[in-house]
């Protein structure tokens, strides 16, 4: 049995051919990561019936991705909206923030890139910094909307993060202007930026896997970070321990 690995979807206007609509999509990059190590992505579409009951959704994967996108809605952390967070989308909120809580439950591996590293962090109690330039004084995590900025983390040497990304010291493609404030509860930072300290992953002590980056390891094709989530998910799937393999099991 193949893994396959949710990711979750934004939510945006678009315009192509003839149509100008709302859609829900992931870039492509996202699914040559998770192809590229082995595994078939599926594209999991912002859905409140599954935010109300998310198990039938998690029965049907073996691992989840929390993709980039839009400013997570600062009420999911009990804050107020500051003037540059930009729009939100509580529908998606709702949908990732129920996926995450049960997929930790359960213990499915989670890897959350950029607004999905920000999004593990809020599901376990965490807030955010809703402006960086206000906290480092400089725009070097976004310098250019649309182009992805580079600048180098630190990786803890006995992380997760830095197992994953097979070093303790790379540089990333960035693009967020928002980052982790407060943690989350059982949460603990592993990454760092050099350049002015900014927590630039967290990683889970109660998991085997739920590691998010604030960087995009998917838009790099030289980074092990997407294949390490599908490494720990393969000894599961093969001994029949995966979560899909069980179902199958008893079905």
């Amino acid at each position: 049995m193949g893994i396959g690995i949710g990711i979750c979807a934004a939510v945006e206007r678009a315009r192509w051919s003839h149509w100008d609509d709302e859609i829900a999509f992931t870039p492509r990059a996202y699914v040559d990561a998770v192809q590229r190590a082995g595994a078939f992505a599926m594209v999991l579409a912002p859905d409140d019936a599954t935010a109300e009951a998310p198990d039938d959704m998690l029965d049907r994967i073996d691992g989840l991705i929390l993709a980039g996108g839009a400013d997570v809605d600062p009420g999911t952390y009990g804050a107020v909206a500051h003037p540059k967070t930009g729009e939100t989308r509580p529908d998606r909120d709702r949908f990732e923030l129920a996926l995450t809580h049960q997929a930790l439950e359960r213990g499915m591996p989670v890897l959350g890139i950029c607004r999905g590293g920000q999004m593990l962090n809020v599901a376990c109690g965490g807030t955010l910094h809703q402006h960086l330039p206000e906290v480092v004084g400089d725009e070097h995590h976004l310098e250019r909307p649309g182009t992805f900025s580079e600048h180098e983390v630190e990786l803890d040497p006995d992380s997760l993060a830095a197992r994953a990304a097979e070093a303790t010291r790379i540089t990333v493609k960035s693009h967020h202007h928002q980052a982790v404030a407060e943690l989350g509860e059982g949460l603990r930072p592993t990454g760092h930026a050099l350049s002015d300290g900014i927590v630039e992953a967290v990683e889970s002590s109660e998991h085997e896997f739920a590691l998010g980056v604030l960087w995009h390891p998917e838009a790099d094709t030289r980074s092990k970070i997407v294949g390490a989530l599908i490494q720990a998910i393969t000894p599961r799937v093969a001994s029949g321990h995966g979560v899909r393999s069980a179902q199958a099991r008893h079905a």
